[in-house]
């Protein structure tokens, strides 16, 4: 991707500089939507509330889990003969 663009992964930005002279305010707005930190009109940060971290964490667990039963198929089956359990 070209230097000069960057993708902005939120629907709200605000800059260093607004987020030191009113936090409580962009922590408030981080509630309801991710929030994208600027400095120097690049992305430095983003904001997300615990609620959307904890989703976040759901999915990345859920995707280790499927990479493990992945993982597991790949592996020879083991035969056994019902009769000598």
């Amino acid at each position: 991707m070209n230097h000069i663009f960057q993708r902005v992964e939120a629907d709200v930005a605000v800059s260093i500089t607004e987020l030191k002279r009113n936090p409580a305010a962009v922590l408030k707005a981080a509630d309801e939507e991710a929030i994208a930190i600027l400095s120097h009109n690049k992305v430095v940060a983003y904001i997300i509330s615990p609620a959307a971290w904890e989703y976040v964490q759901e999915l990345h667990d859920d995707a280790k889990i499927v990479e493990r039963l992945d993982a597991e198929k790949e592996e020879a089956p083991i035969r056994v003969n019902v009769d000598e359990i």
